[in-house]
């Protein structure tokens, strides 16, 4: 195996993913610009977006992440909002845009279609919660987008394979393929519930922190390939799965969790650098299975699956957000009267992604009857077009739309207020604690360190609060932000002196490494990097 290909894909997506990080333009967009300027470069590997890899290997820790960096009280209180998009949207959206697309190309059957809608209904999890977060979108709004593009493909790959199933010849009618979507999706909750509370338990017992990230490596995996073994959503046990113990992380080992943060965060970083660039690189593979067709008469037929897919969207929304309030006095008892803003930019953050071209790429090249699918190429390419479309034009306008509209944003100064409030009943009730412990004779300390333990809770408590006061003239600091910048710099010359001591063979090395990891522990509780 030619292992080069990977370790330049790896590295030239990794590295303008960082570049992107300079740039207004979203990464994911970038990344997407870059694979297509470069995939006719001579001397470039042929890269081929292959779904036996992507799905079962590249979903997974993908949705994995998304799913325990979101919050589950958060989602179970938009749950109607979440739903309605994930399950009622992805199907109305195979269903409208199949049934457009039959009607629009000539002779292309129905079922054939239908696959073609499945495939581009659901929107991407990484491009909207990217743009979402940067440009620093309400909360609710977030967690609607988050919500949706946790559950959306699992029901689009369902609906897919029932419509693949229709389309080769295989399916039983439309009670059969109901059967199926529901046995699919009902079985996929049904083994994340299964696994999730054994999970959570190994993960609270397991004492060691590299045997407990190396089962949080596999659980994404496991979990899947189960679910996939019984028939059901392996999605769908995923999220199931990550949102039980991502509500439930406090529990484990900080230590673990500490390392847990790290190696997910770099493995989310990698993976989706690499997917993106790939969904970019696809361009000459794609193109070059529309032999048979006019440049004029693919490009009308890629924009009219562009556009149907953009209005379908905001067909959906707007009746979504309205309806259950004009029929349910609670629902508007309940909930403010939404403007026509945030369903208009829920609508128009609908970018598709790497799961639409690696379930196109799944179609089978063949029918039971004999005889090549209906259509796959013109498929396949229909599905580029849309991603790029929709990340492009989407991807690129969303900041600016967000902008021009006046969303409110997250209200940083009432989120630091809020904060500063728990940190202070935390702090209270951690000094209480100790002023109980201090008077066991069990728990004897010499007066320094008693203060010293005193000290570093009234230092947590007053560095919330530091945020919200005045600013250094000189610098533009907070009293926070110097008092960490000033540790950082007394860490750092503690450190210098230890290697030096190193060098000097006064210390080995391993006592240079306790010696360190000591400091680094110091310095990341003294200071918390800006994400």
């Amino acid at each position: 195996m030619d292992v080069l290909p990977l370790l330049l894909l790896v590295a030239g997506s990794t590295a303008v993913a960082g570049a992107a990080r300079r740039t207004p333009v979203p990464a994911p967009l970038l990344l997407v610009t870059a694979g297509l300027l470069v995939s006719y470069v001579p001397g470039v590997p042929h890269y081929t977006l292959d779904p036996e890899i992507v799905l079962p290997m590249v979903l997974p820790p993908l949705l994995y992440t998304a799913a325990m960096d979101s919050s589950y009280l958060d989602l179970r209180a938009q749950v109607r909002s979440v739903a309605l998009l994930s399950v009622g949207y992805t199907l109305f959206a195979t269903l409208a845009v199949g049934w457009a697309v039959h009607l629009v190309v000539p002779d292309l059957p129905l079922t054939a279609a239908l696959v073609l809608g499945a495939v581009v209904a659901p929107p991407d999890a990484v491009a909207a919660t990217t743009v979402a977060r940067r440009v620093g979108l309400p909360s609710r709004i977030t967690t609607i987008l988050q919500g949706e593009s946790l559950v959306n493909d699992a029901t689009a790959i369902t609906a897919y394979r029932v419509a693949v199933a229709a389309a080769v010849g295989e399916s039983a009618g439309p009670l059969h393929a109901g059967a199926e979507f529901l046995v699919a999706s009902l079985g996929g909750v049904a083994v994340g519930l299964v696994l999730m509370v054994p999970l959570h338990w190994l993960r609270t017992h397991l004492r060691e922190p590299l045997l407990q990230n190396t089962l949080s490596l596999l659980i994404p995996f496991a979990a899947y390939a189960l679910a996939e073994y019984a028939h059901a959503s392996g999605v769908l046990a995923v999220v199931v799965v990550a949102l039980y113990l991502g509500h439930h992380s406090w529990q484990v080992d900080f230590a673990t969790r500490l390392q847990e943060d790290a190696v997910w965060k770099m493995v989310a970083f990698v993976l989706e650098s690499a997917v993106f660039a790939l969904i970019g690189l696809q361009l000459p593979l794609v193109v070059g299975g529309l032999g048979e067709y006019h440049a004029g008469q693919v490009l009308w037929y890629a924009l009219a699956v562009f556009l149907l897919v953009v209005a379908t969207r905001f067909v959906w929304t707007y009746p979504a957000v309205h309806l259950p309030r004009l029929l349910s006095r609670r629902v508007r008892a309940r909930e403010p009267d939404p403007t026509w803003k945030g369903p208009f930019v829920v609508a128009w953050a609908g970018m598709r992604g790497v799961v639409s071209l690696a379930v196109a790429f799944s179609i089978p090249h063949g029918v039971h009857e004999g005889g090549s699918f209906p259509y796959r190429n013109l498929i396949l390419f229909l599905t580029f077009t849309t991603v790029i479309g929709t990340l492009v034009l989407q991807g690129l306008t969303l900041p600016a739309l967000i902008r021009l509209l006046r969303l409110p944003g997250r209200d940083a100064r009432a989120e630091t207020l809020l904060e500063a409030q728990a940190q202070n009943a935390a702090s209270e009730a951690a000094e209480h604690r100790l002023d109980a412990l201090l008077t066991d004779p069990r728990n004897a300390l010499p007066e320094p360190l008693a203060d010293r333990l005193r000290a570093v809770l009234e230092r947590r408590r007053n560095a919330v609060w530091e945020r919200l006061g005045t600013v250094n003239p000189e610098t533009g600091e907070s009293v926070d932000d110097t008092y960490r910048r000033l540790a950082r710099t007394v860490i750092a010359s503690e450190r210098e002196v230890f290697v030096a001591l190193r060098d000097q063979r006064h210390i080995d090395d391993e006592m240079l490494r306790d010696l360190l990891r000591r400091l680094d522990l110091e310095e990341a509780a003294a200071y918390r990097e800006d994400e």
